[in-house]
């Protein structure tokens, strides 16, 4: 008796851009399909990246096509609408069943949802699959059956689920992929996804490795080099405390699960204390909790979470917002922060704080405006996770920082870079100051300033706001929101 022809199908990649643990791929491998591996450049899709994450994306995506064809395919790649694309290669290929990773951001459930739709009504069968997040946004729910609204209690939920059922192993690479007949794909060069003129990337080729290799390699090089002391250490911008896996997870070059399990040998092999790994795991876990905030909450994205925060009086100050983002706030922890952001396409966690802090509680500048300029500059920049970092430092989300914190820039440079070594990086110009006036160099009698060639207004700025002042109109503005609450009450 003859062996049937294996049936063809699709497998398209979005924001999985690797092939180990790729629960999709194992799965169309186990069923014996021929696949056709695909992307699609939709102009159109929910949500287009920034510029930084297009860099990346080029990068990737040449990678993913290069792992594809040392396994003997092909990485197909087509620009146009999903659903016509998918129409096309299904022509082509006579492919019936259609495998993706699941998506969880509004827009992209709904846009999902419909493509499902008219796959099967066309016949076809669509698979789709996790491997995102460590779990699904519905996995927990708090007793009452609702979702979480902190992260504290939304965490140890899902340690407990964690637990109880585990994560599964990460899947290696299928030793064997049958892949379906070469067809036509679209050179990467069509889509314009690298920056030329002018190449404001340039800085990031010496820094980054897109692709799986390259987060792979990542993680190996944190393990050994940052990751003992990580929970105390990671504070430290000029450290090597913090693990950068963060745009290899937004693009999906590694998932949460190889993380975990790798935190799970380190924390054995020695190399994490207990401490350090469960900290490593928390951020793993604010990561999780973020896109189950906007899972639960369609507009989280853009409108405050917190009702009473959304009729604040935001200024409108496109200097101010200009020089912030150029880093010319004459506040050296900023202006290091957002050079690093322009030059590297990252930013350091605690720093990330410090700028967001001064950009909405010194500067009084809606908190969108931020959101906007991190999601075209950071190579990370993920919908769920900004959304929630600036509503955290706003005060207005979930789990939020109480509306009176209000980060002290010299307080935060002398505390967690005390060296003045990040500092000293990505603001140069201040760099022959004594460490005592790096983070207020506004401080500094003439005669140092001189010395150190410097002259405020003209070779560095001087503060654009003061501290003091600053704090106090934030706070009053903040507090008369609440007093109007209450009065409406």
């Amino acid at each position: 008796m003859s062996t049937p022809e294996p049936s063809n199908a699709i497998l398209l990649f979005r924001d999985d851009l690797r092939l180990s643990d790729h629960q999709a791929l194992t799965a169309a491998v186990q069923a014996g399909h021929r696949l056709t591996c695909a992307f699609i450049h939709d102009p159109h899709a929910p949500y287009p990246p920034g510029g930084a994450r297009r860099w990346w994306l080029h990068h990737a995506l040449d990678v993913l096509a290069k792992h594809l064809a040392g396994h003997g395919g092909q990485l197909v790649v087509r620009h146009g609408a999903a659903a016509d694309v998918l129409a096309d290669l299904r022509a082509e290929t006579g492919a019936q069943h259609v495998f993706w990773s699941r998506r969880y951001t509004p827009d992209e459930v709904a846009a999902d949802t419909a493509l499902k739709a008219a796959l099967t009504s066309q016949g076809c069968t669509v698979h789709s699959h996790a491997g995102r997040y460590l779990l699904e946004p519905w996995h927990v729910t708090t007793k009452a059956g609702t979702p979480f609204k902190v992260f504290t209690p939304f965490w140890r939920a899902s340690r407990e689920h964690i637990r109880a059922t585990g994560l599964g192993d990460a899947l290696p690479v299928p030793k064997s992929i049958t892949f379906a007949d070469t067809i036509a794909t679209a050179p990467l060069e069509e889509f314009d996804l690298l920056p030329t003129s002018p190449n404001w990337a340039e800085g990031f080729e010496p820094l980054w490795q897109p692709g799986e290799e390259g987060a792979l390699a990542r993680l190996d090089a944190f393990l050994e080099e940052g990751a003992h002391g990580y929970a105390k250490g990671r504070d430290f911008p000029a450290e090597p405390h913090t693990s950068r896996l963060s745009p290899y997870l937004q693009s999906g070059n590694i998932s949460p699960r190889q993380i975990w399990a790798a935190l799970d040998r380190a924390e054995h092999l020695g190399q994490m204390s207990g401490r350090d790994a469960d900290k490593f795991r928390a951020e793993l876990g604010w990561r999780d909790f973020a896109a189950y905030l906007l899972f639960h909450n369609r507009d989280f994205e853009d409108i405050e979470f917190q009702p009473r925060f959304r009729s604040f009086p935001w200024r409108y100050d496109t200097n101010h917002l200009t020089r912030w983002q150029r880093g010319q706030t004459g506040y050296p922890i900023v202006d290091a922060g957002m050079r690093e952001l322009w030059q590297t396409g990252y930013m350091h966690n605690r720093v990330r704080m410090v700028v967001a802090s001064f950009l909405v509680k010194h500067l009084r500048i809606d908190w969108r405006a931020g959101r906007d300029w991190f999601w075209d500059t950071l190579v990370d920049g993920d919908l769920a996770s900004n959304a929630a970092s600036w509503q955290w430092v706003a005060g207005c989300g979930a789990d939020a920082a109480p509306y009176f914190r209000v980060f002290n820039p010299m307080m935060q440079a002398a505390k967690f870079d005390p060296d003045g070594k990040f500092i000293r990086q990505f603001v140069p110009e201040i760099a022959d100051l004594p460490d005592k006036y790096l983070a207020a160099p506004w401080t500094a009698p003439l005669d140092v300033l001189s010395k150190a060639g410097i002259k405020l207004g003209e070779t560095y700025p001087c503060p654009m706001v003061d501290h003091a002042d600053a704090r106090r109109a934030a706070l009053t503005a903040f507090d008369e929101l609440s007093a109007n609450e209450t009065g409406a009450d």
